[in-house]
């Protein structure tokens, strides 16, 4: 049952969920992120903050809306995984999004 895993470790932190809603949605709101996410809005805003603080996405505003752009040359922050592309941890996820 889905439920009795609540609460128990997972393979993806909040920040692998939020870039990956962002490269499929880069136009996307931030209740939606949150939404997708499980995740209060509060905490998906500081997640952005901290993805854009370590040079992983930019905000660009159009109107009234949030544009992110996503940086995808950098290598993923642990040390054992430093020489691992944002752009193929993305791939993984989003390979079957272009496809359709």
């Amino acid at each position: 049952m889905v439920n009795e895993q609540t609460g128990k470790w997972s393979f993806l932190t909040n920040h692998t969920r939020v870039l990956i809603v962002i490269a499929r949605a880069p136009a996307a709101r931030l209740r939606d992120i949150a939404a997708a996410c499980h995740v209060s809005e509060r905490t998906a805003q500081n997640i952005v903050t901290d993805l854009e603080q370590a040079a992983y996405l930019s905000r660009e505003r159009a109107g009234r809306r949030t544009r992110y752009i996503l940086c995808l040359d950098g290598t993923l922050r642990h040390p054992a995984d430093a020489h691992v592309p944002v752009r193929a941890l993305l791939e993984l996820f989003t390979h079957h999004d272009s496809k359709r």
